[in-house]
C-alpha cells in the first residue's frame, strides 16, 4: 500500500461515525451503480475524505451542516498548498459529486455543490508521434532477432540501464543472480526461443492495436479473444463506466492478431489465462503497467522520443483528423462522453500545421 493510500485510510478511520459510513456508502454508489473503476472510486474517496477531515477541522461534525461556504475553504486551501489547476478542478467535481449523491440520499438537505465554482483546467496539448515515428514504434518487435536465450527488446533496454524498460512481474523473463535472464519455464512450458518469438508476437500485437485503434492500456489489456470481430476487423471495447464501442482496426493489425492468435498464444495461455486476449508471461493477463513498460521500453531502443500508451492513442486520434476524418468520428472511436475531450487534438493539429508553416515558408 503508497504511503498516500496508508495516509487517506488513516484520515478516514478518524472521521466522525456518520461520515465515514457516508464516504463509504458514496464509494459503493460509484463501483456498483455508477460502474466506475477503482482507480476512480479511489480518486473521488480520497478527495471526499480530505474534504470531510477540512469540514470537521471547521466545525462541522454531521454531514447536514456542510455548506458551501466549508466547499469553498477547502478548495482555498487546496491552492495556498501548491495544488495544480487540474487537481482544483478534479477536486471540485469530486465535491460535487458527492453533494449531489448526499442530496438524493437525503443526507443533505440541499446539493449544496451545485454552486461550487472550480478553476478552468488548463490543458496541455498532448505531445504526439509522427506517422513515421508511430509506424517505426509499432513494428519494433518484427525487426528484434529472436533471442536465444528469451531476452526481449525490452530486456536488452534494461539490461543497458534504462528504467522505463525494466520488466514488471509479468514480463517475459526473471533475473537470477546466477545465470543473469532465464527464460526457460517463464512462458509456459516452452522452450527458450519459442518462448522469446511468443513474447514477440505479444509486443506486436499490443503495439498494434494501441495505434490502430486509439483504446485506452487498460481497455487493451481488457479484451478477451471473443471480442475481437476479425470477418468486420472490429474489436468490442467497454471503456470508462462499462460503455461499450466497436472499433475498427487494420491490415497489418489483423496480420498481429493472427500470428498472435495462432503461434504465439498458444504457447502462453495456461491455467490462469481464462479468455484474456493478452497474455503476460506467467500466462495472466497482461496488466497496464507491463504494457506501458513494453512501449516505453521499445520506443527508447528505438531511439524515438519517450512514449507511453496514451501517447500512441494521442498520436492515432490526430493522425486520423489529419487524414480527414470527421471529429464525431474520432470521438465515437476514443469512447469520448464530451466532443471537448476530442477538440483538443484539433488543435494539436493546427498547432504542428504552424510548426511546419514557420519551418518551411520563406515569408513566416
Amino acid at each position: 500500500m503508497s504511503r498516500s493510500s496508508r495516509g487517506t485510510r488513516a484520515t478516514h478511520q478518524a472521521l466522525p461515525p456518520a461520515l465515514r459510513d457516508a464516504v463509504d456508502d458514496f464509494a459503493e454508489h460509484l463501483a456498483r451503480v455508477r460502474n466506475r473503476s477503482a482507480h476512480t472510486v479511489r480518486a473521488y474517496v480520497t478527495d471526499v475524505v480530505t474534504l470531510l477531515d477540512h469540514a470537521v477541522r471547521m466545525g462541522c461534525l454531521e454531514l447536514a451542516e456542510l455548506d458551501l461556504s466549508v466547499l469553498r475553504s477547502w478548495l482555498a486551501r487546496q491552492r495556498t498548498t501548491g495544488a495544480a489547476r487540474t487537481s482544483l478542478a478534479r477536486r471540485a467535481a469530486s465535491a460535487r459529486a458527492f453533494s449531489a449523491w448526499a442530496h438524493r440520499a437525503g443526507l443533505l438537505p440541499t446539493d449544496v455543490g451545485a454552486a461550487l465554482a472550480s478553476p478552468r483546467a488548463h490543458r496541455e496539448l498532448p505531445s504526439v508521434l509522427r506517422a513515421d515515428q508511430a509506424a517505426a514504434l509499432v513494428e519494433a518487435p518484427s525487426r528484434q532477432p529472436t533471442p536465444a536465450h528469451g531476452t526481449t527488446a525490452t530486456e536488452a533496454a534494461a539490461h543497458s540501464g534504462t528504467t522505463t524498460a525494466t520488466p514488471a512481474p509479468d514480463a517475459a523473463t526473471t533475473a537470477t543472480p546466477a545465470h543473469g535472464t532465464a527464460a526457460a519455464g517463464a512462458v509456459g512450458d516452452a522452450p527458450d526461443a519459442a518462448a522469446a518469438e511468443a513474447v514477440l508476437l505479444r509486443d506486436r500485437v499490443l503495439l498494434e492495436l494501441l495505434y490502430a485503434t486509439g483504446v485506452r492500456v487498460s481497455e487493451a489489456c481488457g479484451l478477451d479473444v471473443g471480442d475481437v470481430d476479425h470477418g468486420r476487423r472490429v474489436i468490442r471495447v467497454f471503456g470508462k463506466g462499462g460503455r461499450e464501442r466497436s472499433v475498427p482496426y487494420g491490415v497489418p493489425a489483423q496480420r498481429a492478431l493472427d500470428e498472435w492468435l495462432r503461434r504465439g498464444r498458444p504457447l502462453v495461455a495456461g491455467a490462469r489465462s481464462g479468455d484474456a486476449l493478452l497474455l503476460g508471461a506467467r500466462g495472466g493477463r497482461l496488466n497496464p503497467t507491463t504494457a506501458r513498460q513494453i512501449v516505453g521500453g521499445y520506443a527508447e531502443t528505438a531511439g524515438l522520443p519517450r512514449t507511453s500508451p496514451h501517447g500512441l492513442r494521442h498520436s492515432a486520434a490526430t493522425h486520423l483528423l489529419e487524414g480527414g476524418a470527421d471529429l464525431r468520428a474520432v470521438q465515437e472511436l476514443l469512447g469520448h462522453s464530451s466532443l471537448a475531450s476530442t477538440q483538443i487534438y484539433t488543435h494539436v493539429s493546427v498547432e504542428r500545421l504552424r510548426a511546419a508553416y514557420r519551418q518551411a515558408h520563406p515569408r513566416a
